[in-house]
């Protein structure tokens, strides 16, 4: 990457030069070309979105006061244009698998042009697989394997921090992974006849559900098991490996771009230069208009008052999973108010005729989620990124396309060969530990019991989130900060900490006093944070609940807190149902009907 004569291309481009025009067009299409034609796989509009990345990048250069930095706002621009594709689509367009022109979709137009064979090919085709909030990612961690971006361009586009890149990244990688096996599977001849009874029902389209049970069935059978096995790293795959040559259809734009820049080789200011340049480029192809996209890069956490915890007398969490390890949890409000099933469910009130704003979603923002009527389009239209059962998989509540499910070892007796088998094939990479020890009505364990079975949890290779104390993880020598010591002392690996919280102030100092407990977490041992239930729910005597405009205020405090703080990477309002006995603090009604808490919520990040 030659970066001093991108700085002088820059300059003179800014200055006027319709050759350094020419040049910074020509230079950079390949870049931007790869990068959307991976996140946008298997769309039809990835030249369309290349032509709005480089108007934009003409009409707002003379803005670029670092000419230095043009490779990373170039590809923030990029990054930019693709989600605003995503978000002006109502749904993803499903890839044709009978389409076998090797310019049908960018997939095939890599292997062909960059001549992939054996494991690179194998790579490249996985990549079909892969959920599409990991295409973004993909498409720039490949670049940064191939050697063309370093991972600080990735995280100025991305405009999340460094850590948290890195853990994006690395699910992203671990679904990578599992992709390549399911590649294998289909590909291995002859195929196995359990697989072609399984993929019966199947209509040859690549997508998150099938990836998971292709993925189960080949880690069980002995037929299908070697797609597992010797699994090159795909950055050694990849390293080296060129961009991808342009099609002729943005062949012809950078040539257009020349032509342009020559006729305005008179022009004496670069605003100039980049109208007609402007105006070359509009003559050949159809571009989308609209005003810029904007990404909300995240601001450092702002300085709250550290407030005093008080432990609540008895906390809300979900019952234990039956002895069966395929069971879901209940939730329950107190250790003897587990909701009725005989209890009705309120009625859905009419909704509005109009349509509600689309969501960007956060890559940060969860759900807890047990079986309710709905529960796929409310996870869906709360803009969650993410979403968990207590459960170590997702059969009983299975989400949407796109939505990631956590997989959770809930007590003692879940720490079971079938159980973490079920979790590692559900799971993208990331595992919870248990629910609220610290609680005798909960999974109810000891440090000592917590720390032994840990190891068996580290076999999966998962990250793991440590277990979710009730109260009281940032006291000396309470449990949580008792099985830290321990963890440490035994050489046990805790990737991040899960943290539960309910406030009974249900004034404006909530915020603050939920903020400054996260923080105060975060400070004592130094990882990243997973705020996996929280709300505002009184419990002394019987539940207490706060008012509409009460829930809605802590939820914009709060959820725009944890957004500004780079160490929080994931949280988990309680919960997504609004039915039966959650009616007075979950968000959704059904699937489309969102509770005034629910609309703040998925308004948030």
């Amino acid at each position: 990457m030659a970066r001093q004569s991108d700085t002088a291309t820059v300059i003179a481009a800014r200055a006027g030069d319709p050759a350094a025009v020419d040049r910074l067009v020509a230079g950079h299409l390949p870049l931007v070309y790869t990068i959307v034609g991976r996140a946008l796989e298997g769309h039809a509009d990835v030249d369309d979105v290349v032509q709005e990345v480089m108007l934009r990048v003409l009409r707002n250069l003379g803005d670029l006061r670092e000419p230095e930095a043009f490779r990373s706002w170039l590809v923030a621009i990029t990054v930019r244009q693709v989600r605003e594709r995503f978000r002006a689509r109502p749904a993803a367009v499903p890839l044709d698998p009978e389409l076998s022109d090797p310019g049908a979709d960018f997939t095939d137009l890599a292997i062909t042009r960059l001549e992939l064979s054996g494991q690179r090919r194998e790579t490249a085709e996985a990549t079909r697989w892969l959920d599409e909030e990991y295409r973004e990612l993909l498409a720039l961690w490949w670049l940064e394997a191939s050697g063309e971006l370093t991972r600080d361009e990735i995280v100025e586009a991305t405009g999340v921090g460094r850590q948290h890149a890195a853990v994006r990244i690395q699910r992203m990688k671990a679904q990578l992974e599992t992709a390549r096996a399911v590649v294998r599977a289909l590909h291995r001849t002859p195929r196995c006849p359990d697989l072609m009874v399984l993929l019966d029902a199947w209509d040859g389209r690549p997508g998150p559900l099938w990836r998971k049970r292709i993925a189960r069935h080949s880690r069980d059978c002995r037929h299908c098991a070697p797609a597992w096995q010797n699994l090159v790293a795909a950055e050694k795959l990849l390293a080296g490996m060129a961009l991808v040559p342009l099609p002729d259809t943005l062949t012809a734009l950078s040539g257009t771009a020349k032509a342009a820049t020559t006729a305005s080789a008179t022009a004496k200011v670069g605003g100039a230069v980049m109208q007609k340049v402007l105006v070359g480029v509009l003559a050949t192809a159809t571009v989308a208009g609209g005003g810029a996209a904007v990404v909300a890069y995240r601001s450092p956490a702002e300085p709250v008052n550290a407030a005093v915890i008080a432990a609540p007398t008895v906390s809300r969490s979900v019952a234990a999973p039956a002895s069966s390890p395929t069971a879901s949890p209940a939730p329950s409000l107190s250790p003897s108010a587990l909701p009725s099933p005989s209890r009705s469910v309120p009625a859905s009130p009419s909704r509005s005729a109009a349509a509600p704003a689309p969501v960007e979603r956060s890559a940060k923002k969860g759900a807890g989620v047990w079986k309710f009527a709905g529960s796929k389009g409310a996870l869906k239209d709360v803009g969650a990124s993410w979403y968990y059962s207590w459960a170590p998989h997702d059969d009983e509540v299975p989400g949407p396309a796109g939505v990631e499910f956590v997989p959770m070892i809930w007590g003692k007796a879940n720490v079971t060969d079938a159980t973490l088998k079920q979790a590692k094939a559900e799971g993208d990479g990331v595992l919870l530990g248990f629910n609220e020890p610290d609680l005798a009505e909960q999974s109810n364990m000891s440090v000592e019991d917590a720390l032994a079975a840990w190891p068996r949890l580290e076999s999966t290779g998962m990250k793991l989130v440590s277990p979710a104390v009730a109260f009281g993880g940032d006291t000396p020598g309470g449990w949580l900060d008792r099985f830290m010591t321990g963890a440490a002392e035994k050489g046990l690996r805790v990737d991040a900490i899960a943290l539960h919280w309910y406030g009974s102030d249900f004034s404006p100092a909530a915020v603050n006093q939920f903020l400054g407990y996260v923080d105060a977490v975060h400070k004592r041992y130094g990882k990243p944070i997973w705020v996996t239930e929280f709300g505002l729910i009184n419990f002394s005597g019987a539940p207490k609940y706060p008012s509409d405009a009460q829930k809605v205020r802590f939820i914009k405090g709060a959820t725009a807190g944890l957004e500004k703080r780079s160490f929080v990477q994931r949280y988990a309002w309680f919960g997504l149902p609004a039915v039966g006995d959650s009616v007075d603090f979950g968000l959704y009604r059904d699937g489309k009907t969102p509770t005034e808490a629910g609309k703040a919520y998925r308004a948030a990040g």
